[in-house]
């Protein structure tokens, strides 16, 4: 198995201490591939049909996660093409089983396409933490739009869109959010979108993929690998595994049984067992060059997650990067926009 090419990283500065702790105590429960939900855990938990005074704090804690999972957030859109001197087309096309997603055709001056897809529960443009209600998750801005110039002023046309149940496109699988397993669909649907196009068919095309899209964009190459085949090559950033997430939070609620209870509560509210959303396996069917980024010290994750992830993968030509200088995962988000050669780099190699 190829050893990952560990690379030190300039930090990225921390939030302020009181932006910390909220972040550690309201985002730790709001896990999920890409954990973000605008609301913190207090908010989801007085959603919850039974009171704290009726119900055991152990099972506020659960159910409150299991409805953060079970569903997206959407979010709006605040940033566009134009605002960064870039010509933009607002586009819409069909999912594989027909939701409409809605996105944005960037034309770049070359003959390689990038099509990027996002994390839950941001969309094509980022996430508003830096304003309410959706501050929970360090009060930063998570803003894709910087990654969007660098990408098309190295000549790349790209295309960005909101998964289901994200931004502005359809409510598909009756809002319920797959973690990757039902969002694979929107994946495939750009990608013959892109096929549809005059002006795009023929171009080399390259994936951006963000963790919930990053685990989508896996699911399609499992399940559907022949609408990968002209794919030149993959950035996935923070892919994961959910069970991991979970994990994770209960046990630092310290919660006996945590993993059977809240799989209970995941599949009383979707139908879903951890089990099936997303299973590691799924990383074995990809085979195209890739390149996985992650925070290193993620809070809500382990390393260890990343790793086997990475390791399990069935590419030959791979590699492993470490963001390092923080321990939250949002900042993971924005790395690429501040450091965009690293990617750059990736993608020229493998559309040369």
């Amino acid at each position: 198995m190829n050893k990952p090419l560990d690379m030190l990283v300039p930090p990225i500065a921390a939030p302020a201490p009181s932006r910390r702790n909220v972040l550690k105590i309201g985002a730790a429960m709001a896990t999920l591939p890409v954990i973000a939900s605008a609301l913190s855990f207090a908010q989801a938990a007085e959603k919850q049909t039974m009171t704290a005074t009726t119900e055991d704090p152990s099972d506020t804690f659960i159910n409150g996660l299991a409805d953060l999972m079970a569903h997206s957030t959407r979010t709006p859109i605040l940033r566009w093409p134009n605002e960064y001197g870039m010509e933009y087309e607002e586009i819409f096309f069909p999912a594989m089983d027909g939701v409409t997603i809605e996105g944005w055709f960037i034309p770049g001056k070359s003959n390689r396409l990038v099509i990027c897809n996002h994390p839950m529960p941001c969309n094509r443009y980022g996430y508003p933490g830096h304003l309410a209600p959706w501050t929970d998750f360090g009060g930063f801005e998570v803003n894709f739009l910087p990654e969007y110039k660098a990408l098309h002023d190295a000549g790349y046309n790209i295309i960005a869109y909101d998964l289901r149940n994200h931004g502005r496109s359809g409510t598909g699988s009756g809002g319920v959010n797959g973690h990757g397993v039902l969002e694979y669909r929107d994946v495939v649907g750009s990608l013959r979108y892109a096929k549809s196009r005059p002006d795009t068919k023929s171009m080399k095309t390259v994936l951006y993929s963000r963790c919930l899209g990053a685990n989508a964009t896996i699911v399609g190459i499992k399940k559907h690998p022949k609408e990968f085949k002209h794919v030149k090559a993959l950035v996935a950033l923070q892919p994961v595994t959910p069970r991991v997430f979970v994990e994770t939070a209960v046990e630092r609620q310290k919660i006996a049984n945590g993993i059977d209870r809240f799989d209970a509560a995941l599949h009383r509210r979707t139908g879903y067992h951890l089990a099936d959303v997303w299973p590691m396996e799924y990383a074995k069917a990809v085979t195209l060059p890739t390149f996985v980024a992650q925070v290193r010290n993620d809070f809500l994750t382990r390393p260890s997650n990343v790793q086997e992830i990475f390791d399990t993968l069935s590419s030959k030509d791979k590699k492993l990067y470490w963001i390092e200088g923080t321990d939250l995962r949002f900042q993971g988000y924005n790395y690429f926009g501040q450091h965009p050669q690293l990617i750059l780099d990736w993608f020229d190699k493998h559309t040369a």
